[in-house]
């Protein structure tokens, strides 16, 4: 698994983030290919290396026209589900301004919907965002852990006047985030900067045991006195890996169709390639009893899956986000039992005992085909296995 740290010794922000990234390895020209694709007026990111406190870092400019208008969350998500990004970048990048929708909607006592974006909706922020969920992608980053988080102290002043550090936006993303101690007084972590650490680390704490690939080093805009103004990324892989996956979960709510429609449904998907499908029994609204239909699915199939679910169903709209998926290694193997061959998974726990599952299908064929009982069947297989010498475990052909 490969993982980045973000070692938050001097704040994070959202210039310094991508200027870690682009440092670690990220490719600049690949990033300003998707920032161009979102439509912004001329935008360009130039790299500057620079010396804070004597170390070096790759501080990063957002070069733009300058722009009074303020955007909504919706004007900015709708140009990033028309751009050239990936699913995955679209989806992190999606879930910060959500992340930081939510932020503002609650200090400012408006909804999601309503709040503009100010300083964080600006060019340079949507920039930094963007350009930071394709650098992370870029990179192949399984995981993200951060350290504890140094706000800063004293005021600054933005759009509604003088506020104390952290900002408003600030505090409430880093609610249940550990904070670190600075007596810097200037502003170290600004809002985009919280939104990326609180929206895509998934623990915060002491660098994780890793073997070291690439380290990059960010730079803010200021130069202090006591310590080297950097926000510095390590990137390697595990020292005790895990085995997983990326997948995509889908998920719609229906409430006016028929269980025979749902169950053909479902089975139409996973022979189109679905992982897994399953319902939930809900209840929306007006009290009426429905169900929630959940897919888990490769990113290459969730176009042929959801145009499966408009036209089996009655949906009108799907609901996705992207899902890291913890495997065991597995490989088929199979057994003879007295009524024949049976199939089943060998799978290899982390203490590297093994583990066998017999097949439904190969199951079903045998005990239809030799007329004994299915639980039977399994019983045997089961048997089977537990009596062969680790040498004559076979793989299924």
């Amino acid at each position: 698994m490969k993982i980045l740290y973000f070692d938050c010794s001097s704040g994070i922000s959202g210039d310094m983030t991508l200027g870690a990234l682009v440092d670690a390895g990220a490719d600049l020209n690949e990033i300003q290919g998707g920032i161009d694709s979102l439509g912004l007026p001329a935008c360009r990111l130039r790299a500057e290396n620079v010396k804070r406190r004597g170390f070096r870092g790759l501080k990063i400019h957002v070069e733009a026209a300058d722009e009074k208008a303020h955007r909504h969350l919706h004007h900015i998500t709708r140009m990033i589900d028309g751009s050239r990004l990936n699913e995955r970048q679209k989806d992190m990048a999606r879930r910060v301004f959500e992340r930081l929708a939510a932020a503002e909607a609650h200090v400012h006592g408006t909804t999601m919907e309503k709040v503009h974006f100010h300083e964080v909706g600006a060019v340079d922020s949507i920039a930094d965002i963007v350009g930071c969920a394709i650098g992370l992608d870029l990179l192949g980053i399984d995981e993200i852990v951060c350290s504890p988080i140094p706000t800063g102290s004293g005021y600054i002043t933005i759009e509604h006047g003088r506020v104390a550090v952290p900002a408003p936006a600030t505090a409430e993303l880093l609610r249940g985030i550990p904070l670190a101690a600075s007596s810097v007084t200037a502003e170290l972590t600004t809002p985009t900067g919280a939104a990326i650490a609180a929206t895509l680390a998934s623990r915060f704490g002491n660098l994780p045991s890793l073997a070291i690939e690439a380290i990059g080093y960010g730079a803010g805009s200021r130069d202090f006195a006591e310590h080297a103004n950097l926000l510095r990324v390590i990137v390697g892989q595990s020292a005790d890996p895990v085995p997983s996956d990326r997948i995509w979960v889908l998920e719609t709510n229906l409430d006016d169709v028929s269980a025979e429609i749902v169950g053909h449904g479902t089975q139409q998907l996973l022979d189109a390639g679905a992982l897994d499908v399953y319902t939930t029994a809900i209840q929306m609204k007006k009290n009426r009893p429905g169900v929630k239909l959940s897919i888990l699915c490769r990113p290459e199939d969730i176009e042929r899956l959801e145009s499966l679910v408009f036209a089996e169903t009655s949906s009108i709209g799907i609901r996705r986000w992207y899902a890291d998926r913890h495997v065991l290694p597995r490989q088929t193997c199979e057994v003879v039992t007295r009524w024949g061959s049976v199939q089943g998974k060998l799978v290899t726990l982390r203490d590297e005992t093994v583990r066998f599952t017999p097949e439904y299908e190969s199951c079903r064929s045998v005990a239809s085909a030799q007329g004994v009982p299915l639980q039977q069947v399994y019983q045997e297989a089961l048997a089977a296995f537990s009596h062969l010498p680790n040498g004559e475990r076979k793989t299924a052909p």
